[in-house]
């Protein structure tokens, strides 16, 4: 299982958000390369980076911020938030990001996903943003009448290689993430799924290390790490 610690970008600083509301954040640095250099000094082999900026209105606004990033460590680098063309995408590739990740598009338009699948193949994933097990869009502050379980067979059938799963009521609460949720999600496909939003604690590193053969293939830890609450290296040995 792959551990991504997460590096939220706003504004060309690093935060973090509390459920997803844009006016509940906080900021823990300025300089997002000097973070993504900290979590890989630590041991990180991949890095989770959201453009909140894109997420919130539709257009990538931390372009260059990420490509810095992207460029500056030596591990692969996923990043989402307001991608919704295919130049963004290939600028993104291009630019050294190792995978792309899809929501609202997506969401709205499932042939987009079927082409961009076509012209990448695993370098692109789609985050499943729930609430209540319905989907949400528009950087979380939009929710649709489609359900997480539904939506997630759908892009099975696409060819999808790759899902992210986010409990947005648990993200940033250090709560736990959703197991309800996640398992009903396993259930249903055979997607490979990162983890995402409430991890607290080693312990529910345990527990989602525990479902890898039922096909978590990853877990992103965000507000934990930034806390102190969970020790990343130690983290990282159990994965």
């Amino acid at each position: 299982m792959i551990l991504f610690p997460a590096i939220d970008i706003q504004g060309g600083k690093v935060v973090r958000l509390l459920q997803g509301k844009f006016d509940e954040v906080t900021n823990y640095s300025d300089d997002p390369v000097a973070m993504a250099e900290k979590w890989v000094a630590q041991g990180a082999s991949w890095l989770h980076l959201v453009d909140l900026d894109g997420a919130k209105t539709g257009r990538i606004a931390n372009m260059q911020t990420v490509l810095r990033v992207a460029r500056a460590v030596p591990v692969p680098v996923q990043m989402g938030g307001g991608i919704r063309t295919k130049e963004d995408i290939a600028q993104l590739i291009e630019g050294g990001v190792s995978r792309v990740i899809l929501g609202t598009k997506v969401v709205e338009d499932t042939t987009f996903l079927l082409d961009m699948l076509a012209a990448w193949n695993d370098k692109i994933a789609v985050s499943l943003d729930c609430i209540d097990g319905k989907v949400t869009k528009l950087g979380w502050t939009d929710t649709s009448d489609i359900l997480a379980v539904d939506f997630a067979k759908e892009l099975e059938l696409l060819g999808l290689k790759c899902l992210i799963y986010t409990d947005v009521a648990r993200d940033g609460m250090l709560t736990g993430p959703n197991y309800e949720g996640l398992k009903a999600l396993l259930e249903a496909t055979n997607i490979p799924v990162i983890a995402s939003g409430g991890i607290a604690d080693i312990d529910d590193i345990k527990k989602l290390k525990s479902l890898e053969s039922r096909g978590v293939i990853g877990a992103i830890t965000g507000k934990a790490i930034y806390e102190g609450r969970l020790d990343l290296k130690e983290a990282l040995a159990l994965c």
